[in-house]
């Protein structure tokens, strides 16, 4: 009777850490998007951030990648990714990225438009995870092109746990781990690995992960570090640039 009661003392225990370690920072990050406002997402800003370089100055080639706060309620939880490239004097850039309501008017939820590279994702300014210029962007742009096109799951779309845009962005990365794409942790859908597969590369390419279908599973890479996907959630420790890898909230400590 005494083993039973500590057994059952530890499992009460181990059931409230965890659910401060995901409770309490989404109810932190829900606090944060409640503060903004409500905004009709027609008056949302998609204006450029000025991040990117103006293809009329810039005549070398670009890639970047960039992480922008979820549209609504789902900013709570995650960030919409998506890769922006330009070709060398090119005057514009494409941008490769899957979204939803695509899909409902098409047959397809990838996208590749000459838009906007760095635009505020329906009032969310992005933060850019990844810049590559010069000859090296321009050996990858057209992989990058290709791996967009072998996306496997372009007929299919769901915000939890994927596929969705971050497991398209993540897909990409596995192709061309010359990105070293370390994904933030809220981008939720990024353990969802295609075709119902189990084991894969980490994102990254410097290191590997095991995940079912994006709701539990572990990640071991440098760039990441270490990685526990609870729900969708990210609990992490990156060790290269030393932070805490938080669900709703992201990362605290260096920057990557």
């Amino acid at each position: 009777m005494a083993r039973g009661k500590t057994l059952f003392k530890r499992i009460t225990l181990f059931g409230l850490v965890l659910i401060g370690l995901l409770g309490l920072p989404l109810a932190a990050s829900a606090v944060g998007k409640w503060a903004e406002g409500p905004t009709h997402w027609s008056q949302a800003r998609r204006d450029s951030a000025e991040i990117a370089p103006s293809p009329q100055t810039t005549p070398e080639a670009v890639v970047q990648v960039y992480a922008a706060r979820a549209w609504s309620w789902r900013g709570i939880f995650g960030v919409h990714t998506w890769i922006a490239v330009k070709q060398p004097n090119a005057p514009h850039y494409t941008r490769f990225e899957v979204m939803g309501w695509q899909l409902r008017h098409s047959n397809t939820a990838v996208r590749a438009t000459n838009g906007n590279p760095d635009g505020y994702w329906f009032g969310s300014k992005p933060d850019l995870l990844r810049d590559i210029r010069g000859a090296e962007a321009e050996t990858l742009i057209p992989r990058i092109a290709a791996a967009a096109q072998s996306y496997p799951h372009a007929g299919t779309y769901r915000v939890w746990p994927g596929p969705n845009s971050n497991t398209f962005t993540a897909h990409i990365a596995r192709q061309i781990p010359e990105l070293r794409l370390d994904l933030p942790p809220t981008a939720v859908g990024k353990d969802f690995i295609p075709e119902g597969g189990i084991f894969a590369e980490a994102p990254s390419g410097t290191g590997y992960q095991v995940s079912l279908f994006g709701l539990a599973g572990v990640m071991l890479a440098l760039e990441e570090g270490v990685e526990v996907n609870l729900l969708g959630l990210t609990l992490g420790l990156d060790i290269k640039n030393p932070a805490l890898k938080l669900p709703g909230v992201g990362r605290i400590g260096m920057s990557d």
